[in-house]
């Protein structure tokens, strides 16, 4: 029985502009990266550049797993083909709940941002608009939200160059410093377990770089083209967040009110450039914002659509969900779906976020570590256009990573252990619900993998 198919309207540079327009660099040197500075003050060099060590050896594994499954549903639909439907859908569960939080707290940024020119804006009613304004826009062509995703990239890029050059041009340490005697923001020398810790922030920062397979059924020539899609988005990423984190951090006046500062960014520009200048910079920043809004509205509304199309949920609501609009062969439903329920998040505490996505995402990438390796022992993952250099070696070095990371939050009880608290209770919940609801059901019906351009998806 044929179902639903979105249309192949993205060459590999539409699909990676939306990817970083997603991963919003500035978004999340502006609104993340403060984390991972209280965490680990100076120490956040060393927690961004681990991190990006990871983020190599998964995007390595993001490229294989993608060329050999470039399916709208992303990581549950490469988990559920690589180590079983279980699984899969335990994965569905965390990237569900974890992508339209997502869209929520990064809207949340934008009242944050204009406020700079607007003082008093109610945040939560302005997010929420941006989230159904995302929404309308994302049901048109894909292919027009590419180029609107690419003008606004391009002024967050410019945005992130100026702040890094009031860095460099202005250095009031040494470089070495960072490596050799990082300090916390308390003043006290930062720790190796707090810069672990922050580094499963740091990833959270980087992390998006894998969104590109949700565009796989949407890319013209995807095997190929969504593994270069991965890599390139990677590199692109950890230069342009890593770069300005490393000026701010060497071009603070005064390490003291930077960390104490409400928003960092804003007073290491205002103490650099001047009042002028960090209102100019925060409205960019708030037009990055609404492009990540847009973008990971796109994903999110890409990962709903297949969920539906797999027929995870009651009939009438997967029906809904993988509609198709027959002039733009966009998800609409979907996208509109998420829009609402993201503006509904809006007015939740967005410190929320971080507990429940931090280690979150370490379980997904643990999943795609695991995947891979039992992909080629299984030969499931034969087929794949990208096969990933040195295997084992990638995915062996981030579990170990990932491992290390785990047991870092468990010493942690303020963050890092509630957070894997309520990971294990969403992979718990979605495992009740498949053995109640899928099983008894007769199992999980996934849609055929989608390699060639003219084939449609079949349910089996």
């Amino acid at each position: 029985m044929t179902t639903p198919a979105l249309r192949r309207g993205l060459r590999t540079l539409g699909t990676l502009l939306i990817t970083l327009s997603a991963i919003s660099p500035a978004s999340s040197v502006f609104i993340i990266a403060p984390g991972v500075l209280t965490g680990a003050g100076t120490g956040a060099f060393l927690s961004f550049a681990a991190a990006a060590v990871v983020g190599v050896f998964m995007a390595f594994v993001y490229a294989e797993l993608a060329s050999a499954f470039p399916l709208a549903g992303g990581e549950y639909a490469i988990v559920a083909r690589t180590l079983g439907r279980l699984p899969g859908f335990a994965v569905l569960g965390l990237m569900i709940i974890t992508q339209v939080l997502i869209v929520a707290v990064i809207a949340l940024g934008v009242g944050t941002y204009l406020g700079v020119l607007w003082p008093g804006l109610p945040g939560p009613t302005v997010a929420a608009a941006t989230c159904v304004l995302a929404a309308v826009v994302g049901v048109f062509d894909i292919k027009l939200n590419a180029w609107v995703t690419g003008v606004f990239l391009a002024i967050e890029i410019l945005a992130l160059v100026v702040v890094s050059a009031l860095g460099f041009l202005h250095p009031a340490r040494p470089f070495t410093d960072l490596i050799a005697h990082p300090v916390a923001a308390d003043g006290g020398p930062a720790t190796v377990g707090a810069i672990a810790i922050a580094m499963a922030v740091a990833m959270f920062a980087y992390n998006g770089y894998g969104s590109a397979v949700y565009f796989g059924e949407e890319t013209q020539d995807a095997p190929r083209g969504i593994a270069r899609a991965i890599l390139l988005a990677l590199a692109i990423t950890v230069v342009a967040e890593l770069v300005p984190v490393t000026a701010v951090l060497l071009g603070a006046p005064d390490l003291g009110q930077l960390f104490g500062a409400q928003n960092m960014l804003s007073a290491f520009i205002s103490a650099r450039g001047g009042g002028t200048l960090d209102t100019v910079i925060s409205l960019a920043v708030a037009l990055a914002i609404v492009n990540a809004v847009l973008a990971i509205v796109l994903i999110s509304s890409r990962l709903v659509f297949s969920s539906g199309r797999d027929r995870a949920w009651p009939g009438a609501i997967n029906r809904a969900l993988s509609a198709v609009h027959p002039r733009f062969g966009t998800p609409w439903l979907a996208t509109i779906g998420t829009g609402i329920v993201a503006a509904l998040l809006c007015y939740v505490d967005p410190k929320l976020l971080l507990v429940v996505t931090s280690t979150s995402i370490v379980a997904v990438y643990a999943a795609l570590c695991l995947g891979a390796l039992n992909g080629r022992r299984t030969g499931t993952t034969a087929h794949a256009r990208y096969r990933m250099p040195w295997f084992p070696v990638a995915p062996v070095l981030a579990l170990a990573v990932l491992v290390f990371v785990v047991y870092q939050n468990l010493l942690d009880p303020a963050v890092g252990r509630p957070s894997l608290i309520v990971t294990a209770g969403i992979v718990v919940l979605a495992a009740v619900y498949y053995g109640v609801v899928l099983r008894r059901r007769g199992g999980w019906q996934l849609a055929e993998d989608v390699v060639d351009e003219d084939e449609r998806p079949r349910v089996k």
